[in-house]
């Protein structure tokens, strides 16, 4: 059943990729490239990034208009393992904890009005996993039970896999409503930042010949190896590389539009254009958001100063930049208004994200690749209910283990692996298929989907290299697949072989 217009469509692709990152990675980010510069440069780079794979992934989603998405391209490219992979990947740790970490961000928040919701509130702490050294990486080291925060990610996390299961429409609804909200937060951040927000102690520190500061192609920066590692100096096009883990990520999701392709109404229109559209817009807003940043509060900062000011972008609280910022500009009301803001991105983040990623599995499990009840649809809504329900109990999971975070900085490696290999199907689709009905082609072929993947694959070089606790668990986590990949196939195989006999 088709039940999503272009604007549905659209906002299912801002939706899923404005969630509480652009609020909070900056501070990462600016302590990374110590320059006001490469903090604006660090978004642009994956702006750039994230409208290629967008426009190259139009051409695919306008030609297999169907559920799954980026899991069927892979397939139809470079064959099912590779599909199986990314499909693995994704229920393991890419979407469900996604959607946990979001969820979590959510109850954070709502710790804001209700100080009794929080991290150090614990209602069952069952166990306290010890750190495990490997090398340069250290595994573990979390907390595993419910807490009062963790309880309202739970909380959400069910109340919208129930809503979906009511039919694509509602869910498109809640998505439309719920990303209006925040994309307006962002528009007015930016707005009455530009106009409210400009603080002369702020522009003098970032702006003029200090907007220039530590980014020249020859300056050198600081970077840590691993968890404890050595301080290595690396040059400006690494340290842009490295800084990628949190612009990349703030920026991700995009591609969840494809995984509904086969609800979409009129897709190879509506697809590319709704990819391109809403990147595009993201991107602009989070650009703009980091210019008010720098106009209200200095890049640098110390970080057990006690004013918003004195923190700067780099220190402030729990990295909570456009929290300080409102505050800023606005005072405590600012604050909770920002507060607010986020819950509300939160919620219609983690919407888009459920909504949109149980359609993958239902993918795998129509062709033998997942539990086989997760292939069937709901008799009444045409939802595929089964998949909502095993996606929201492993995501329940991980909100309980604590774990999500941790995957989640794991596997931004194994994103950008998967990104590439859907891009090289893109040319390799184009020799084995030359035929094929292309309603839309890939704007810039061959060069710009080429600079997309010697790009991320110079990060993901760079990030074996600096951030190996980030990169080699999530490899171990993809390359973990094979073995099951095949497993799952032989059984399949011999079910198809007692049905026809």
């Amino acid at each position: 059943m088709q039940g999503l217009g272009l604007t549905s469509a659209t906002m299912l692709v801002m939706g899923s990729m404005i969630g509480s990152g652009i609020f909070i990675v900056s501070a990462e980010i600016g302590r990374e490239v110590d320059s006001p510069a490469l903090l604006i440069g660090a978004w642009a780079v994956a702006g750039f990034m994230t409208i290629v794979a967008a426009l190259s992934y139009g051409e695919l989603a306008a030609m297999m208009p169907r559920a799954g998405g980026q899991y069927v391209y892979l397939r139809e490219a470079l064959g099912p393992l590779w599909g199986f992979l990314y499909g693995w990947t994704l229920f393991l740790v890419i979407q469900t904890g996604t959607i946990a970490a979001v969820g979590v961000a959510f109850g954070k928040f709502l710790g804001v009005f209700w100080p009794s919701i929080s991290s150090t509130h614990w209602l069952l702490h069952i166990w306290k996993v010890p750190p495990i050294h490997i090398g340069p990486m250290v595994l573990g080291n979390i907390d595993v039970g419910i807490n009062t925060q963790n309880l309202m990610a739970i909380l959400l996390v069910i109340f919208l896999s129930v809503v979906n299961i009511f039919g694509v429409k509602t869910g498109a609804a809640i998505q439309n409503i719920f990303t209006a909200a925040k994309v307006s937060a962002l528009l007015g951040l930016a707005v009455f930042g530009f106009a409210l927000g400009r603080n002369a102690t702020a522009v003098a520190a970032n702006f003029g010949a200090n907007f220039w500061h530590n980014a020249g192609l020859t300056a050198q920066h600081a970077v840590q190896v691993g968890v404890g590692g050595p301080i290595v100096m690396v040059g400006t096009m690494t340290i842009l590389a490295v800084a990628q883990v949190g612009s990349l990520f703030s920026a991700d999701a995009w591609n969840n539009v494809t995984f509904t392709a086969g609800e979409v109404k009129n897709p190879s229109r509506n697809l590319p254009l709704s990819l391109a559209l809403g990147t595009g817009v993201v991107i602009a807003l989070y650009i703009a958001c980091n210019f008010i940043y720098l106009t209200a509060l200095p890049l640098d900062g110390t970080a057990g100063a006690t004013t918003i000011l004195g923190r700067g972008i780099k220190y402030a609280a729990e990295e909570r930049v456009g929290t300080a910022v409102m505050t800023q500009m606005f005072g405590s009301v600012g604050g909770l208004l920002m507060a607010a803001a986020i819950m509300i991105s939160g919620f219609g983040c983690a919407n888009g994200l459920i909504l949109s990623g149980a359609r993958v599995y239902y993918a795998m499990a129509k062709d033998g690749l997942f539990f086989r009840n997760v292939a069937r649809l709901h008799p009444k809504y045409k939802t595929p209910a089964v998949s909502l329900m095993v996606q929201m109990v492993w995501a329940c999971l991980l909100c309980v283990s604590g774990s999500y975070g941790q995957l989640l900085d794991y596997i931004i490696f194994a994103v950008l692996v998967f990104y590439i290999l859907t891009i090289v199907g893109l040319f390799v689709l184009r020799r084995t298929r030359p035929n094929a009905v292309r309603p839309y082609k890939a704007v810039g072929y061959p060069v710009l989907p080429v600079i997309y993947i010697v790009m991320a694959l110079f990060i993901d070089v760079v990030l074996l290299r600096y951030k190996p606790q980030f990169t080699w668990p999530g490899l171990i986590v993809v390359l973990l697949g094979i073995p099951v990949y095949y497993a799952w196939s032989r059984r399949s195989r011999r079910g198809n072989t007692s049905e026809s006999a």
